[in-house]
């Protein structure tokens, strides 16, 4: 016999249904991206093949192609599509670090904080609770430094950004904390590969310099395609990593109190 409750058409079934709703949109959009080859444009050389196209547009209409670039941005992230530090080096080359930073870090923001809301209200709060009582006591002692743990994590990019919305949503991170330590987690990151994307041009110029020589030699092993990630020298990771692990000292030293206190 049917539960009532369980019908689609009970205001509990439809509750449910209209929860789910936006996790469902989301997947049938990156089913979608990925069936139409569409992933296969966002590359850098796709970039470098339309560069002169959009520096043309970006100086007769600067505003205009600074929302465009938000949008795509945002959606890129929504989306979970790999293209944070693509895009962040794009819009540092087009705007400038400082206007290019700063408008990635909000987009990324508001893209994250779109998955996170969707995953927290279709998915987050049940599979937590039928979670067993380990991960329910993980969760918990996560939600109380919840702030440090995220903005070490996105100082740090080394945690794919897609799982890091996802396992705040899991583990029911307050939305506020969340946008909070996004925007000033990104902040720093978001800046770093603009202000790389900043010096795209000398970047350009010495790895054409560079194909030519090895060409002139006669060497086989030449590589064609430029690799934006070189842009990104050891010493600029290096800080990105310290003010990671700045970003949960206070964790580490809360953790050492408590311990001093027990031993007391």
């Amino acid at each position: 016999m049917v539960d009532p409750q369980q019908s689609p058409h009970s205001p509990k079934g439809t509750v449910r249904l209209l929860r789910i709703l936006p996790l469902g949109v989301l997947v049938l959009a990156v089913g979608a991206f990925f069936a139409s080859g569409l992933h296969r444009s966002l590359s850098f050389e796709t970039f470098i093949q339309y560069e002169a196209w959009l520096q043309e547009h970006v100086a007769a209409h600067r505003l205009a192609m600074l929302g465009l670039f938000g949008v795509v941005y945002v959606a890129g992230v929504t989306l979970s599509l790999p293209v944070s530090a693509l895009l962040t080096t794009i819009g540092g080359y087009l705007f400038g670090w400082v206007l290019g930073g700063l408008a990635a870090s909000v987009a990324a923001t508001l893209g994250a904080t779109g998955l996170f809301l969707i995953a927290r209200t279709s998915l987050g709060e049940s599979l937590l609770q039928k979670a067993g009582g380990r991960i329910q006591a993980l969760a918990a002692g996560f939600r109380k430094q919840a702030f440090f743990y995220l903005l070490s994590l996105r100082l740090i990019p080394a945690v794919p950004f897609w799982l890091t919305n996802l396992a705040a949503a899991f583990f029911g991170m307050p939305a506020r904390t969340f946008v909070l330590a996004t925007q000033l987690g990104i902040l720093p990151v978001s800046f770093a590969f603009a202000f790389a994307g900043s010096g795209l041009d000398e970047a350009l110029s010495r790895h054409e310099a560079l194909l030519a020589a090895c060409r002139a030699a006669g060497r086989s092993d030449c590589v064609d395609a430029f690799d934006p990630r070189t842009l990104m020298t050891p010493e600029l990771l290096i800080a990105l990593a310290i003010l990671g692990v700045l970003a949960l000292a206070p964790v580490a030293l809360k953790h050492w109190r408590r311990r001093d206190s027990g031993h007391g």
